[in-house]
């Protein structure tokens, strides 16, 4: 019982991928969505990706925010994959 609060407390607990989407392109990224269930609730996830002198560079980033519907949370995933790009460019795989 304790060791369930502590899981659940630190971020444990039921965890499941979604099911595969669609990239989108933007400004010669690769932005994939991977929205994860978390206790009933779609929490933002994702990877982007860039091919980048031969070879394929990947971000993975997973945020805090939490959302009911699957669809949301890849709209918000999306997004805020432009907002990254948009500030860090080709940094974002330093």
């Amino acid at each position: 019982m304790i060791g369930k609060f502590f899981s659940n407390l630190f971020g444990g607990g039921e965890r499941a991928q979604s099911e595969d989407h669609q990239p989108v392109f933007y400004n010669d990224f690769e932005i994939v969505p991977e929205p994860q269930l978390t206790n009933g609730q779609w929490q933002v996830s994702g990877r982007i990706e860039k091919e980048i002198d031969g070879h394929r560079k990947v971000h993975m980033f997973i945020r805090a925010d939490m959302l009911p519907g699957e669809d949301e949370a890849v709209s918000q995933t999306v997004r805020k994959a432009k907002v990254m790009i948009d500030q860090q460019g080709d940094g974002i795989f330093d």
